[in-house]
This record gives C-alpha cells, structure tokens and sequence, in this order.
C-alpha cells in the first residue's frame, strides 16, 4: 500500500487574523467556536454569512456553527435576518456593533448592580465580602452613569475624528 501524502494549504492573511482574534476573545473568556466565528463575520464585506457559509469558511461542522451563533445572538454580538425573497436565514455583525454592545449594556448592569445589593443584605455590609459586594454594585451603577457619556463622546470623535 502506498502512503499518500498531503500538505495542508497555507492559511491566507485573512485566515490568520481570525484565528488570532478566536484566540483573543478566547483568552478573555469567549468560547472558541463562537469566537471563529464572530471573527469570520468581521472579515467579510458585507458583514454576513449563512450557516452553510460559515461552516465552509471555518471548515467546521453546521452543529458547530449553530451553536456558536446562538450564543452570539444571546449576547448581542450578531442578528439573525433574512432578506426579502431569500429562503435562508443570515448571521450579520452590524457596522456599528461594538457601539450597540455597549449601548444595549444598561439593563444588564442594572441587573448586575440589584444582584449585588441583594448579595450584600445576605452577607451583611459590615462584612469583608458585604464590601465586596457592594464595591461591586458600586462600579455597575458607576458605568452604568459612565456609558451614556461615553457613547455620546464616540459620535463626536466618529464626526471629526483626529488625523
């Protein structure tokens, strides 16, 4: 029997940038198939894949990619759509979508912060971790009053931004 042998194609530029932002948003915390994921809508023009699409570029499993585009829709990093007259969903990052991220945060910090005043009625507030706690409270309703402020800054500095 003969042994064939192959050599894998060398990844392209683009390629490589993915898996490098996977392996970032891995090392903050994302899961690792999400995270290809979401760097494989960033390259494209248009900002959108099918499933099918995806699972070609990443040469992974459609379950794979079901998966992660569910929990990237959970967390507000990609919409699902479909335009008109097509029969096929689409994932699609939006142009604007660390500033929507950012902008849709309220609600969970407000979440946040009330669990946090829950926790600290628990423990006690003249205890180490009621400190804690509420230290922690503190800082979701400090970005919480901080956001708003900063999104506005981020469409000024996008109308004249420094050269």
């Amino acid at each position: 029997m003969r042994k064939v042998t192959t050599t894998p194609e060398e990844p392209t530029a683009v390629e490589r940038f993915v898996e490098q932002f996977a392996m970032l948003l891995a090392d903050a915390g994302m899961q690792r198939m999400p995270a290809r994921v979401f760097g494989a809508l960033l390259v494209t023009d248009a900002g959108k894949l099918t499933a099918g699409e995806v699972s070609d570029m990443l040469r992974v499993s459609p379950a794979a990619v079901s998966g992660a585009v569910r929990y990237l829709m959970q967390v507000g990093l990609i919409v699902r759509r479909r335009d008109p007259g097509e029969r096929r969903d689409h994932y699609e990052v939006t142009d604007d979508l660390w500033y929507e991220a950012y902008a849709n945060r309220d609600p969970q910090l407000k979440q946040w912060a009330e669990v946090m005043a829950v926790g600290v009625a628990a423990v006690g507030a003249d205890t180490k971790a009621g400190w804690r706690l509420e230290t922690s409270r503190q800082f979701f309703e400090f970005l919480r009053a901080e956001i708003p402020d900063l999104l506005r800054r981020w469409r000024e500095y996008q109308q004249d931004p420094p050269r």
